[in-house]
Parts: structure tokens; C-alpha cells; sequence
């Protein structure tokens, strides 16, 4: 990835839909359009529009018919598809109305009281907001009844406090679900980790767990941020390095 003029690299946002026979679980809803003109260019964000309603408009569905949204954690990368694109004057307000919004506990607690160190990564009044729906579920273990045995959860805690890791597996196949662990390809390899990670040497450990785990589940693993890849499989060459494929 070759940075531009402002040391920036490109990258997705991208989330996953699984529709099952009687619902649809979106597991993030990536960055939205939630970022004033300021903030939009600051950043980065090509977009105006809502992608991902766009996206679900491609399948012929709309935000109200997701039944449950999974957020590995409440980065405004993550989390800021919540919300109804930005407009002057107007107060941010969450979409998905008939969506429980699932989050792990330690996330967040760390999204409440975030660090200076990250204080930035987190939306203003987002927490609030999904503590007023009333359809806000913290995750503390692995497994959660209402999504069924298809669904279970990993963690990690190098990125941010509570990172979950969505794990589905059905009949033919197993998608973990990487999120800024594994962000994309390149940091598939062990060492190469992001200046955003708050403990980057329990990440590299975190990592190489949840990539052994791929191999031996013969599963795909997402990545939310590769611009070119959403997934692939993992596999170790004859020295041990793990290699997407």
C-alpha cells in the first residue's frame, strides 16, 4: 500500500451480511456518512452517500429489515454506519430500527471511558443512543442464545479493549470474522500491526491464535479493511509464516 501526500493509505470499510430462512444478522455497518465536510475530508471519506444502504438496496432490503447488527467494537469505522447520513443543524440518529445491536461488554465500557490515547475513535453520544433503544445487548461469553449455534464469539484485546470476533459456521463453511485484528492481507503476516493497536505485542499473540484457529477450522477469515480483498484462507509455509491464499 503506497501512502499519499498525506501519509494515508487506502482502505475499505466493509461489512457482512448473512441472511438465514428468517433473518438478517449484519455483522458492523462500517464508517456511514456520518462525518460532517470537516471531518469527511480529514479523513479521507471518497463517499458522501451511505453506502451500505446502498448496498443493502442491491439485495433488495433496507436497514429496517436487519434483524440484528454485531459490532466488534464502536470505532466510528465500525459504528458509524449506525447513523443517518449528516445533515446541517440536524442530530444524529440511529438506524436499523428493529435491530437488537449487539457489542461486547469491555468494548463498551471502553467506548463510555475511552483513553486519551483513542478518544478520537469513538463517536460522541453513540453509546447514548443505543442505551435508549432499548435493543442494546452486551456480549460477555462466547456464546449467545437468541443467535443459535451457528454464532459464537472470540476476543481479543490489543487492538481496543473487548475486540469480538464473530465466528459462523454452518454446514458448508466457517467465516471468522478478523475485524481491525486482521484488518486486511498485509497484516496477515505476524509482525506488521497498526499504530492505532493500543497493545501491539498482545496483539501479534492475539493474532496468531486466531490464525492457527483458521487453519484448523479450514475457515475464511473477513477482513473489514483490505480495499481489494474481503477474504481468504490461511495457510503456513514450510518456515511457519502464515499466508492468505
Amino acid at each position: 500500500m503506497i501512502p499519499d501526500e498525506k501519509n494515508r493509505i487506502t482502505l475499505a470499510c466493509r461489512a457482512l451480511l448473512i441472511q438465514e430462512e428468517n433473518r438478517n444478522v449484519l455483522l458492523e455497518t462500517g464508517i456511514g456518512a456520518f462525518f460532517n465536510p470537516v471531518l469527511r475530508d480529514r479523513y479521507g471519506v471518497d463517499e458522501q452517500d451511505h453506502i451500505l444502504l446502498n448496498s443493502l438496496k442491491e439485495q433488495g432490503l433496507s436497514h429496517t429489515d436487519i434483524d440484528y447488527v454485531i459490532l466488534s467494537h464502536l470505532h466510528f469505522d465500525h459504528a458509524g454506519g449506525l447513523l443517518a447520513k449528516w445533515e446541517e443543524g440536524v442530530e444524529p440518529r440511529l438506524l436499523f430500527p428493529n435491530a437488537r445491536y449487539l457489542v461486547s461488554q469491555a468494548a463498551w465500557e471502553r467506548a463510555a471511558h475511552p483513553h486519551a490515547r483513542d478518544r478520537a475513535s469513538f463517536i460522541p453520544h453513540l453509546n447514548e443512543l443505543l442505551m435508549k433503544s432499548q435493543r442494546l445487548i452486551l456480549v460477555k461469553k462466547e456464546k449467545q442464545d437468541l443467535l443459535g449455534e451457528h454464532y459464537r464469539f472470540m476476543f481479543s484485546d490489543g487492538h481496543t479493549p473487548g475486540l469480538m470476533h464473530t465466528i459462523f459456521k454452518n454446514n458448508q463453511d466457517t467465516i471468522i470474522f478478523a475485524s481491525d485484528l486482521i484488518p486486511g492481507l498485509p497484516w496477515v503476516h505476524l509482525p506488521i500491526s497498526m499504530g492505532y493497536d493500543r497493545f501491539p505485542e498482545t496483539l501479534i499473540d492475539e493474532k496468531k491464535k486466531l490464525l492457527e484457529f483458521a487453519i484448523q477450522q479450514d475457515a475464511h477469515v473477513f477482513y473489514t479493511h483490505d480495499p481489494h480483498v474481503s477474504m481468504s484462507k490461511i495457510r503456513q509455509d514450510e518456515k511457519g509464516k502464515f499466508i492468505p491464499v
